[in-house]
């Protein structure tokens, strides 16, 4: 009985794993009811400081964080584009790339690299951390004109991204049906090891594959979802840009704007609008700060609050509804840990019925308060199991800091 009993709760773990993913709700919902836009997510940014003062917002003087980026206030960590944050969007450099061989074309971006330099030189994040990925990372060629030749690995957006929300209203958590909209192949990864450059790795997540610049010219948006990346909402080849569809969250309290490209399984990929990338699954999971990891932590909740307008809302069951990001917390990020990684481990949160019918159940929003409300026992794992890394990856640079 006792072996049942495990066997039925590492089933739990597993289903759990595999639909938990940063943003849950697609950028296009397919459903019984047709295509839905997608909601907004909550209204993160903080208040002005004038609220309950006696002077008007034009005395206070510029945030901290513009003198130094370490303090308080707004920073645009991925510096490599410009940022919507009222359209929670960010519009990056589109770059082009071929396959060795079949010379089928790679449109992608650059968000992350263990190169300190060209991070700074390029507006990109730094991310020492990365260079444990290796495993997870597929090989690339830079050539002579400055382009890279991928040495494997494609992707596949012709599937139709389908999610339908669980039966019961109340808990339409795990979804019924999640179909991924884009499928890398067994050697596809969005981390590229540049061979003759240093040996550096590049989070390089693909947007569009095999296809002419003609094909994917949606500058005014109304992309085709067969052709290109299901978070994208305009890409233009002619002036080498793309613009991309954020996610709200928090890292150690502070409201933050992340960009969900890949995951290591399909469903987690299907419920986050992002690209099935198996060799993800290589990177070590659960050791996040510890030597040679390469991943951090990321924290979702299985059964937060719900309602629409509630300041406490958050979790997956919430987004599931409707009713906007299921708004999970990151663990470090430049500016305010040393320890950033663009590859997240997923460690899942359910809250216990005492602590539900305690009135402990709220938003929490700082790596430290989950793990104490995890120490005392009122958040445990799925089916009651050990709360810690359900072992998947999903891959989400930093992009914006509301504080």
């Amino acid at each position: 009985m006792k072996h049942a009993k495990d066997e039925s709760l590492l089933r739990i773990a597993a289903v759990i794993a595999l639909l938990i993913t940063p943003t849950l709700i697609p950028t296009t919902l397919h459903s019984s009811f047709g295509q839905e836009e997608q909601q907004q997510d909550d209204d993160v940014a903080p208040s002005p400081p004038s609220i309950g003062a006696d002077i008007p917002l034009t005395y206070f003087g510029p945030a901290p964080s513009t003198v130094q980026k370490e303090l308080v206030g707004p920073l645009q960590l991925l510096r490599s584009g410009s940022i919507d944050t009222n359209e929670s969007t960010i519009t990056l450099p589109l770059y082009q790339g071929h396959i060795r061989g079949s010379g089928e074309r790679v449109w992608y971006i650059l968000t992350d690299t263990t190169d300190k330099g060209n991070a700074d030189a390029l507006g990109l994040n730094w991310s020492p951390k990365l260079a444990y990925s290796a495993p997870g990372a597929r090989v690339a060629t830079l050539l002579p004109n400055a382009t890279l030749e991928f040495h494997s690995g494609s992707v596949d957006f012709s599937p139709e991204h389908r999610v339908t929300p669980g039966g019961d209203p109340a808990n339409p958590f795990p979804p019924s049906e999640a179909q991924p909209g884009a499928i890398g192949d067994n050697d596809y990864s969005p981390l590229v090891l540049v061979e003759n450059a240093g040996g550096h790795i590049y989070n390089a997540p693909i947007v569009a594959f095999g296809v002419n610049a003609s094909e994917i010219n949606f500058c005014d948006g109304n992309p085709d979802y067969s052709l290109v990346h299901d978070k994208v909402v305009s890409i233009c080849p002619s002036e080498g840009t793309v613009t991309i569809r954020l996610t709200s969250g928090f890292s150690f309290a502070r409201p933050v704007l992340y960009l969900s490209t890949d995951a290591s399984v399909p469903l987690a990929a299907a419920l986050e609008s992002a690209t099935v990338a198996p060799k993800l699954a290589s990177i070590t999971t659960g050791h996040d700060d510890s030597a040679f990891s390469a991943v951090e932590r990321i924290f979702l909740f299985a059964n937060g609050p719900t309602g629409k307008g509630n300041p406490q809302r958050q979790g997956l069951n919430s987004a599931l509804m409707g009713e906007g990001s299921p708004l999970n917390v990151l663990g470090g990020i430049p500016t305010i840990a040393t320890d950033y990684s663009p590859l997240w481990d997923i460690n899942l949160g359910v809250w216990t019925q005492e602590a539900i019918d305690n009135g402990y159940r709220s938003r929490l929003t700082e790596e430290f308060a989950i793990l104490g409300f995890v120490e005392k026992g009122w958040i445990t794992g799925p089916g009651d199991a050990e709360y810690g890394s359900v072992g998947m990856v999903v891959n989400c640079p930093i992009v914006f800091r509301f504080l």
